[in-house]
């Protein structure tokens, strides 16, 4: 399959309006999943590889891309003639070439393209609570492309080298005549590189890379969160024909808590309490986060809904110094078993109510009686 035989679009599976980011991101998805590397012996993937890999170098530059829009393939097909559509599209395919083939090297072009950077990687990591608190050493392991030992990255068979491209003389870029001015493109031989692998190597298939897993140390630093993301330097892809490596990025994902929640540096906690406890005052420790005791003291009359506040019983503050607060909400808990003789002092204490040891009932009793009485007026 020829990528000359799909509209562009098409082959990237995006939208002829989507934008660069969305056109990236399509073509990393399917550059992944047709790479060569990925399907050995499989020739219909590795076409699919060039096709879609011709069409992103098309519609990742501005100038080609509108050239393209305008002109679809004829704008980039060479020998067409005069006139026609195709020699038009020849003729004006990339504005910024013919201006450097008037005026000179000022307008850019002419130099060989350097080796693209490996691509930036993704690794989701799930951590307790616990582990955000303290912080941790952590191992992983992931399957990614390094450079390949056999050749050093190079892509070529050990004991052999590169040559000149003698189709482009070493600058990567080839130029047609048409009519008055000159197109410039990539060196189809070449691929931009200005130079060629004469023996492949054979671990690699000559790219230079191969997927191969890699265990690596990973530090987690106290006072993380949910997004919190961690850059490791040159952990990512590597680069083809040695070029430098992508990073690796870990993206952080804290798991809900049986006892805190958390909101930013401050954990919340919901502690019941017996309705004795509540009314006459007293004292109870529950577990911190760190592990250590905390204790709390209940004043007399506390009500549901109520919150404590224990400063620095939080969370650390990441890359910072001190820690948030503990909020506690009381809920006051009404018993639901009781003894005769449980019941028989409660019917007492009931006996010698007034109605001002619960002014917010008193309170809310005391507006009815008066809605009652301006209705039946």
């Amino acid at each position: 399959m020829s990528a000359t035989e799909i509209d562009y679009y098409e082959l990237l599976e995006v939208e002829r309006t989507a934008d660069d980011k969305s056109i990236k991101s399509a073509y990393r998805r399917l550059a992944m999943r047709y790479h060569p590397d990925k399907n050995p012996g499989d020739a219909e993937a590795e076409s699919r590889f060039k096709a879609i890999s011709q069409a992103y170098d098309c519609l990742k530059d501005p100038q080609k891309r509108a050239a393209y829009d305008r002109y679809g393939h004829a704008a980039f097909q060479q020998g067409m003639g005069g006139g026609g559509g195709g020699g038009m599209g020849a003729e004006f395919g990339d504005i910024g070439d013919i201006f450097e083939s008037i005026f000179g090297s000022a307008f850019g072009g002419g130099a060989r393209q350097q080796a693209r950077r490996g691509a930036d990687l993704r690794y989701d990591m799930e951590v307790s609570l616990e582990e955000a608190f303290h912080g941790k050493q952590s191992e992983i392991t992931i399957e990614v492309s390094q450079s390949c030992e056999p050749c050093s990255g190079s892509g070529a068979e050990p004991g052999t080298g590169k040559r000149t491209c003698n189709m482009c003389a070493g600058h990567g870029k080839v130029r047609a005549q048409q009519g008055f001015f000159v197109v410039e493109r990539t060196c189809p031989t070449c691929h931009g590189r200005g130079e060629v692998i004469e023996s492949p190597c054979r671990a690699c298939r000559g790219e230079g890379r191969v997927d191969m897993p890699q265990t690596l140390e990973v530090e987690i630093p106290a006072g993380v969160d949910s997004g919190t993301r961690i850059r490791l330097s040159g952990k990512g892809e590597a680069g083809p024909y040695g070029a430098p490596p992508g990073d690796l990025y870990i993206f952080l994902h804290v798991k809900r808590h049986r006892v805190f929640e958390r909101e930013g540096t401050t954990l919340l906690t919901q502690v019941p309490i017996t309705f004795t406890t509540a009314a006459l005052g007293g004292s109870i420790e529950i577990p911190g986060i760190d592990g250590a005791k905390i204790a709390l003291d209940i004043p007399a009359g506390i009500q549901s809904g109520k919150q404590l506040r224990k400063r620095g019983a939080g969370m650390p503050v990441l890359q910072g110094r001190g820690r948030g607060d503990l909020v506690i909400e009381i809920t006051v808990e009404t018993p639901t078993k009781l003894s005769a003789r449980q019941k028989e002092l409660l019917r007492e204490l009931q006996a010698t109510e007034t109605g001002d040891e619960c002014p917010q009932s008193k309170g809310f009793f005391d507006r009815i009686k008066d809605v009652w009485s301006d209705l039946t007026e």
